[in-house]
């Protein structure tokens, strides 16, 4: 792990929203999104239990300590409604640190998602992050509307679970050139 990673502030704020570090405070919320098929059905390992989401709370409270990056819960600022998650982790099948998010239904279209993942794009590579991937079903039109917008390119596909999986990728630009994303 790079100290750029370690020292970077880990709120980040966009013109609409907060981003978080999760914590304790923010299990509640989590559940009741991680439990909604509307919403983590298209995520990897699908809906959650209330006791998976614990243990996911866990494990990225340790994962921002460990690797200096994470999920983060995001929030509108100006009422602090709770919007989502949003972060980059470590994909477990290897493919490298991967950005993900998934707000609540009632986001769409507002450019919310697209708001959430260009700030953590731009805040994994301002702290070292050379390359980071996403990933989606071929099938998840909007999120792969979210990840050509903020200027992911197709960079691959594989097969999961019978699903057309799509790989995207964003590069961090080398010193003085305009970010890949921008």
């Amino acid at each position: 792990m790079s100290a750029p990673l370690l020292s970077a502030p880990r709120t980040l704020s966009t013109a609409r929203l907060s981003l978080l570090p999760p914590g304790p405070e923010h299990l509640p919320d989590l559940i009741r999104l991680k439990a909604d098929e509307r919403v983590f059905g298209f995520m990897l390992h699908g809906v959650r239990s209330p006791e998976r989401t614990r243990e996911e709370l866990e494990d990225d409270m340790e994962f921002w300590l460990v690797r200096g990056y994470g999920t983060w819960s995001v929030f509108e600022r100006a009422g602090g409604e709770f919007l989502g998650i949003c972060g980059l982790m470590e994909r477990p099948d290897g493919r490298g640190v991967a950005l993900r998010f998934a707000l609540w239904p009632e986001c769409r279209g507002k450019g919310y998602a697209r708001e959430a993942a260009s700030a953590a794009i731009e805040f994994g590579h301002r702290a070292g992050l050379a390359r980071i991937i996403a990933v989606a079903r071929e099938t998840n039109t909007a999120s792969r509307r979210v990840l050509t917008d903020i200027g992911m390119r197709s960079c691959g596909e594989f097969q999961h679970q019978g699903h057309r999986m799509l790989v995207f990728e964003s590069l961090r630009a080398p010193e003085g050139a305009a970010p890949p994303h921008a």
